[in-house]
């Protein structure tokens, strides 16, 4: 499950110059404005599910969240864990172990994270195009697949579903060169939620006796 929460925890990257002869025009304009509704909000809230399916059909993992977003800053809450971006700094709290890992946030190392999956990280990365309708829960999407430009990445093809109602990102799915597949859902999608700043730092004193790993 560490790697799961790694992968949808990594990374926030900008729009960059598109890659005009690697795209779909109708799956560009449909990620163009899922990226232009969110970027018209000043908050958002939403929870998420996690799945993960092994190549080999042994190992089936699941756990469900919360995240928050307020510009570039964001905070996922997930079951025994609390992962925190201010921009500058990221911690990782791990409940069982009572431990905070700090590390300072570097967009360059990063590829695929919630306000990624959610906002424009296609242009630069990838190659997509407009694959059809599908179903996520009660949702109607349009479906886009992604490939990375990059050969080297851990993963082979990257899945999009935007709600076709909301025009936001419901879903998806990430599959590893592996045959290890990801799957994720978001539910209770809430704009311009009152999201509080003190939510994207974490407070050593909220969490007794907490041991601090500065590894920045």
């Amino acid at each position: 499950m560490k790697k799961l929460i790694g992968i949808l925890s990594l990374g926030l990257l900008t729009m960059t110059q598109p890659l005009l002869a690697q795209t779909d025009a109708k799956a560009k304009s449909i990620l163009d404005a899922a990226t232009q509704k969110v970027n018209s909000l000043k908050s958002l809230k939403a929870n998420f599910t996690l799945n993960l399916a092994s190549a080999n059909g042994k190992t089936k993992q699941s756990k469900s969240g919360t995240f928050y977003m307020k510009g570039s800053k964001y905070r996922i809450s997930i079951q025994g864990q609390e992962i925190i971006s201010d921009n500058k700094t990221v911690w990782t709290y791990i409940k069982e172990s009572n431990e905070v890992q700090i590390n300072n946030y570097n967009p360059s190392e990063q590829t695929i994270s919630p306000t990624k999956l959610i906002t424009n990280f296609y242009d630069k990365e990838y190659k997509y195009k407009y694959v059809g309708t599908k179903k996520s829960g009660a949702k109607t999407c349009d479906a886009i697949e992604l490939t990375p430009i990059n050969t080297t990445k851990q993963f082979s093809k990257v899945e999009v579903l935007v709600d076709k109602a909301s025009g936001t990102i419901a879903g998806g799915s990430i599959t590893e060169k592996n045959g290890n597949r990801y799957t994720y859902t978001i539910s209770n999608f809430a704009g311009n939620a009152a999201v509080d700043d003190k939510l994207f730092t974490f407070d050593p004193k909220a969490y007794k006796g907490v041991e601090v790993v500065d590894l920045r």
